[in-house]
């Protein structure tokens, strides 16, 4: 080949290396920001953030898991009964318990309680970690954890740990749909009603818990324009709207039997209501039984102080601290258009000109931060002990449905950026960079359940010993994996300086894991 021709192939070659890798850093970038993290294992047939693959995320989204996945999900309680089911059985159980005479004995039932009530939040969680890691419908995963996070509950009060994973099931349900419709769903689900006291809420008894939530939490915001006289009235609105374990329905007057409402555990109860007429933010809305409720609800949705504030908390979700109001006008913009359509603000937001300016900046919370590292290393094996991502996160202070006041987790990055929360988030990069051989191994058996102990069983004087793990994967060498590529052209030269520093494999994975270039999103 004559030196003409063959530097002119390599100058062709060359653009063309360097057009490859841009596309995929930029590929990288929107995936960092749209899924839970690039991952070995994604093989979309449209790069994330083009046109292709935000309409099949919004309109289509597959949840298909690896088989070995979907396995594990299919084995759980949670799966494998009705939330009501779940809650009447551990009620039932912890009746049971209390009753007991001997004490040794009582505490055995109590202890077997708790640890049946435990374990289906342990469930709901590693099923939402699972899918976080695994399913294809990244962007619908994203924000079901961002409406859990904004409809929050606290798994550990009251029953909810029995709740909180049908809870999941129905915001994640709602997750892309009108805003008013997840608003009621939410509102229809015993999780929310016992977490913030509104099966305690009945006429004469008033219990503003629930109602000053929707107002400050859930729509509207702090500052919004209502006054304490419409919390006053919207906990009106909603007495008698509560949770029922009782197959039976309560007895009722020929009038108001028409007025009683039942599903599942959620009911309506008109002997618990508040019959008076309401003045609910300027609007005088007459004593009808749950008919108030859908329409205090219509009230809120589609004020105008809803549709920014949630837009508001949307685009601090995505964008990180301080998204351009010019990106939040345009997505109130398309909530009033659509009517509050999720989907329809989301890609208001997405295609604003301003959100690719800003790929690679969010500070990525404790919970971005470890599914993107575990995606990253473990994303095309198969873990079958999740525990230890669970307690990662705890560590972090973002435990799954752990956050003990309504308010949710905040969003904003000086939450998490102080010393020690850093320091710990060092010591979790070194584990998973070096293997995390835990996570391929089978934690030890359960002991009795509630329901055996109330058959009879036998409480062991100690565990069983686990099973004997399987083969840890080899660690994944992410400086020569083929999808390290994509970032690699991002890194910093100080981060490239320290990496080069690495004794070992797992030095460098624990330290790019550590660097700020993987800190954001």
């Amino acid at each position: 080949m004559p030196a003409r021709s063959a530097f002119v192939l390599l100058l062709l070659t060359t653009a063309t290396s360097a057009i490859a890798a841009s596309h995929d850093q930029t590929t990288a970038a929107w995936s960092n920001r749209l899924t839970w993290g690039v991952s070995a294992q994604s093989r979309e047939d449209a790069a994330p953030g083009s046109d292709a693959w935000l309409e099949a995320q919004l309109k289509h989204p597959d949840d298909t898991l690896p088989p070995a996945i979907a396995a594990q999900i299919a084995a759980m309680q949670i799966s494998q009964k009705p939330v009501a089911q779940l809650v009447v059985d551990a009620d039932a159980a912890n009746r049971y318990a209390g009753k007991l005479p001997d004490v040794a004995q009582r505490d055995a039932a109590h202890t077997a309680y708790q640890h049946d009530m435990t374990a289906l939040a342990n469930e709901a969680a590693t099923r939402s970690l699972l899918r976080d890691i695994y399913a294809p419908d990244q962007l619908r995963e994203q924000v079901t954890w961002f409406w859990m996070n904004h409809f929050s509950v606290q798994a550990q009060k009251r029953d909810v740990r029995a709740m909180v994973g049908d809870y999941e099931e129905t915001v994640r349900a709602h997750a892309f749909g009108k805003f008013r419709d997840l608003l009621e769903a939410t509102l229809r689900h015993p999780a929310m009603l016992r977490y913030l006291d509104n099966d305690q809420n009945a006429a004469k008894h008033i219990n503003e818990n629930y109602a000053r939530e929707i107002l400050e939490l859930h729509s509207m915001g702090v500052g919004a324009g209502y006054s304490q006289k419409d919390v006053q009235e919207l906990a009106r609105i909603l007495t008698g709207v509560g949770v029922d374990l009782s197959p039976t329905a309560p007895k009722l007057s020929p009038e108001r039997q028409p007025l009683y409402v039942r599903a599942g555990l959620f009911e309506f109860n008109p002997n618990r209501h508040d019959f008076g007429d309401k003045l609910f933010l300027g609007q005088t809305i007459k004593g009808s039984g749950f008919a108030e409720v859908e329409t205090a609800l219509d009230l809120i949705a589609r004020a105008p102080q809803t549709a920014h504030h949630v837009s508001l908390q949307l685009a601090t979700y995505f964008m990180g601290d301080q998204p351009p109001a010019t990106v939040v006008d345009r997505m109130t913009a398309a909530w009033r258009r659509s009517d509050g359509d999720i989907a329809a603000v989301l890609r208001a937001m997405i295609r604003a000109p301003e959100f690719k300016q800003s790929l690679g900046t969010a500070f990525k919370d404790p919970m971005h931060y470890t599914v993107s590292a575990v995606r990253l290393m473990y994303g095309d094996q198969t873990i079958i002990n999740p525990q230890p991502i669970l307690g990662w996160l705890n560590r972090m202070g973002e435990g799954l449905y752990a956050r003990e006041t309504p308010d949710g987790f905040p969003m904003e990055s000086a939450a998490w950026t102080g010393p020690g929360q850093m320091s710990v988030r060092f010591e979790i990069a070194r584990q998973i960079g070096s293997g995390a051989g835990v996570l391929f191994r089978l934690p030890a058996p359960p002991g009795p359940s509630a329901m055996a102990v109330m058959a009879g069983a036998a409480v062991p004087a100690a565990a069983a010993a686990p099973p004997p793990p399987f083969p840890a994967p080899p660690v994944p060498h992410l400086q020569t994996a083929a999808y390290f590529t994509a970032i690699a052209p991002a890194v910093a030269a100080s981060t490239t300086t320290a990496l080069t520093q690495a004794s070992s494999p797992q030095e460098w994975n624990a330290l790019f894991l550590s660097s700020p270039d993987f800190m954001r999103r």
